[in-house]
């Protein structure tokens, strides 16, 4: 399980969920399982662990706990998947955002440009568009559009044409591939950051994962008990200014709005202050160094 991810901010994100010995909670990014066995210790034997995943090898971490249940889906579909198995409430929902250890260290998966493998980038294998789909198939705005709004790359037009240029004459297949394809940009002193924020651009498109993380959260909203709470640990500035706002407003924008009575409609409100990884912590485990955990419990009367 350590190798497969190792949990980032455990006991804290534990302690924010305020864990009743009898509840109901979802783990909306099981992956190595980490997160979801503090969980289970910290519940009775009546308690109930939703736990979600879209990726198939992440069933091979699941203890065996007949208090869990393991469901093979994105948790964008957080509602309906409740639903279906008579799950209209839950005391708690945590969600681990961004790509496991397994993911970046696995070469077969194409998300690090540390291997030389298949352009793949997909968190759930069955998923239709590939890493190399986008590369090979996006036109010239829509590449454009995902490198400056997800890489947040300094001219993403240019890297855009480049890239498609490179494809007129060999296709982009390989991480290797698109490395190469970019080399002409890539600055020598940040080459690393540099393909970092490329290949999370590409990943992110790939995984719709803006897009899930938005259903996520305006459904946790409808399926959080009163006083339930949200924990939210995010690790770049895209997710976090989601969550943020969502929390601060109840939308995306981060505008609070108000009935005619002068209430705030937002259904939930912040607990404490966001919480950043200790400096053991990012000793011990380096991709931890970007984490950050929001805290949200669902508000009395809404």
């Amino acid at each position: 399980m350590t190798s497969y991810h190792t949990p980032v901010l455990l006991e804290e994100s534990l302690d924010a969920l305020a864990i009743k010995p009898d509840g109901v909670y979802v783990d909306c990014t099981f992956g190595g399982g980490g997160h979801s066995r503090g969980i289970l210790s910290r519940l009775g034997r009546h308690g109930v662990l939703v736990a979600f995943d879209q990726d198939g090898d992440a069933a091979a971490n699941l203890p065996d706990d007949d208090r869990i249940l393991f469901i093979r889906s994105n948790f964008r579909f957080i509602r309906s998947q409740l639903r279906a198995r008579s799950i209209d409430s839950v005391d708690g929902i945590l969600a681990d955002l961004g790509v496991s250890s397994h993911h970046f260290d696995d070469p077969s998966r194409g998300f690090s440009f540390r291997f030389d493998s298949p352009l793949d980038m997909r968190m759930n294998d069955r998923a239709a568009l590939s890493a190399e789909d986008v590369a090979m198939g996006y036109d010239h705005e829509a590449l454009t559009r995902i490198l400056r709004d997800y890489g947040e790359l300094q001219s993403p037009h240019r890297i855009a044409a480049e890239i498609i240029s490179f494809r007129a004459n060999r296709r982009i297949a390989t991480t290797g591939d698109l490395v190469e394809a970019v080399k002409r940009l890539t600055p020598k002193r940040d080459e690393t950051k540099f393909l970092a924020k490329l290949f999370q651009a590409i990943r992110i498109e790939v995984n719709r994962e803006m897009e899930a993380l938005k259903m996520m959260l305006e459904q946790s909203v409808k399926v959080l008990s009163e006083d339930g709470r949200l924990a939210v640990i995010t690790y770049h500035s895209l997710e976090d200014r989601l969550v943020k706002n969502f929390i601060r407003s109840g939308n995306f924008d981060g505008i609070v709005r108000r009935d005619i009575y002068g209430n705030a409609s937002c259904a939930i409100e912040a607990v404490g202050k966001p919480v950043t990884p200790s400096d053991e912590e990012v000793e011990r485990n380096g991709r931890s160094r970007s984490a950050r955990l929001r805290v949200a419990r669902k508000t009395k009367g809404r």
